[in-house]
């Protein structure tokens, strides 16, 4: 592959793109440092399928997927990637795509039973899986919650009942004891404001609530969870790195008025600040409360302490921004910007947010933690065409990002690694089966796994890297 590619990170359109372009960053770039790890993530609901099988008991997914009207299609995750049987020929592949790295998530009510009893049988899937992962030399970073909470829990409050934290500290305590040794990075939690803002604020994924005050209480719980697992996670592997995952917005103003540059914040401090704050300051937004008033949640003497446990890692998620206008009953209000590139998802292709709001965190949070980008990607329509899938939207998508990345770390943000999102096309949440943000298709009707031209691009590149290192 040609080293004399062109920086990208001010490219507008995937159109001006070649296909033939070769993927490699600039030879000034930070991608080529030998510590800087790329890999590829996954999620436990959206790829393992076999969600009846060993002991496995339902989660909040299975009974929200179930409803009619709640998954585009009547989608669920029953079958998904079937990955629970084809683990080892997807660890092959990821390994032959020269990936360094593979962070998965830990189905929770696959490995306890509704009394806290280890179920052997789920234990010993992902013990077989991340061996292999080890024998293949291949990183391995483990989220504990990537939403698929035991329906059990959820049957006794979920995310409301404080008693759900100290349930998922009894869980990180289980896994990091079966699975010390095993794991490089531990992530707590991905994406806590999914999990209490789409989850309990706006019911568009599981368990289906929508009040901004359910919102406030789960997340508290969700981040409280999150601070007492850390110590058990010290205690009982300490060689490895211990996080936890956020998904970041970027918001912009639609015109230069004070009114709507203050929704613009407003946006960032309900997507960004109601995360960081407590994890990084033991506090969280006053802001906020303008913004949601009277949704203060309950806070005991010590909590904010214990969120605030001391981070290895921060995991950082980034997508796209959203433009935003002032809207004096509800803070702010989206203005979608016309003429600019969009995923499938509908989503404004924005790398500057990435590079910007990384910066940012730099300015404002003076022990901010060195970062990983544990997610990044996008979704299109891939279609397998004479055994190929030439996603040339992606290709741009990843380069540009990828660019914004390098350019946060020249301005002195320390960020060790990236995976994209994701390895495969998987079962995406309410919008089923139709959204592809994989770098592998994936047939659903036979499981058959194509490699696109973007994780070819992606793979010459880390061959390449390799080589040189070498």
């Amino acid at each position: 592959m040609a080293n004399d590619a062109p920086a990208v990170s001010d490219a507008p359109s995937p159109h001006s793109q070649s296909l033939a372009d070769p993927f490699a960053p600039p030879a000034d770039s930070s991608l080529w440092r030998k510590n800087f790890l790329l890999g590829a993530a996954t999620a436990s609901y959206q790829i393992e399928g076999a969600v009846n099988e060993d002991g496995r008991l339902p989660s909040i997914w299975d009974t929200f997927s179930a409803i009619p009207g709640k998954v585009l299609a009547g989608d669920t995750g029953a079958v998904a990637c079937d990955h629970y049987h084809r683990w080892e020929a997807d660890v092959d592949m990821l390994a032959g795509l020269g990936f360094e790295g593979y962070r998965l998530s830990i189905a929770w009510p696959r490995v306890m039973d509704t009394a806290g009893v280890p179920n052997r049988k789920g234990l010993e899937f992902y013990k077989r899986l991340l061996a292999r992962l080890k024998e293949k030399g291949i990183a391995t970073f483990v989220t504990l919650y990537h939403w698929d909470l035991p329906q059990h829990l959820e049957d006794r409050g979920g995310w409301l009942n404080r008693d759900t934290a100290y349930r998922f500290a009894d869980y990180a305590d289980l896994m990091s004891r079966e699975l010390a040794g095993s794991v490089d990075g531990w992530m707590t939690l991905n994406e806590p404001w999914c999990s209490a803002y789409l989850g309990y604020g706006n019911g568009h994924h599981a368990p289906g609530l929508a009040d901004a005050r359910y919102a406030t209480q789960a997340m508290h719980h969700l981040l409280l969870a999150h601070g007492l697992a850390m110590p058990v996670l010290r205690a009982n592997d300490p060689a490895s790195q211990k996080g936890v995952v956020a998904n970041i917005g970027r918001g912009t103003a639609n015109s230069g008025s004070a009114a709507d540059q203050r929704a613009a914040h407003l946006f960032e401090v309900q997507h960004n600040a109601w995360i960081l704050d407590p994890l990084l300051e033991g506090r969280y937004p006053r802001d906020l409360f303008e913004l949601w008033p009277g949704t203060e949640p309950l806070v005991l003497d010590g909590d904010m302490q214990t969120v605030a446990a001391p981070l290895d890692f921060l995991g950082i998620n980034y997508y796209f921004r959203t433009n935003v206008a002032s809207d004096g009953a509800h803070g702010f209000r989206e203005v979608p910007l016309q003429g600019v590139e969009r995923t499938q998802m509908g989503w404004e292709v924005y790398p500057d947010g990435l590079r910007d709001l990384l910066i940012g965190f730099k300015a404002t949070y003076r022990n901010l933690p060195p970062i990983y980008i544990t997610e990044n990607g996008m979704a299109s329509d891939d279609k397998v065409i004479d055994g190929r899938v030439d996603d040339m939207q992606r290709i741009s998508f990843l380069k540009r990002h990828l660019a914004a990345v390098d350019e946060a770390i020249k301005a002195g943000v320390e960020i060790r690694g990236y995976f994209l999102w994701s390895l495969m096309d998987n079962f995406e949440w309410a919008f089923g089966y139709e959204r592809r943000f994989g770098v592998v298709h994936v047939d659903y009707a036979t499981q058959k796994r194509t490699v696109k031209r973007s994780a070819e691009l992606v793979s010459k590149f880390l061959k390449e890297r390799k080589a040189r290192r070498e």
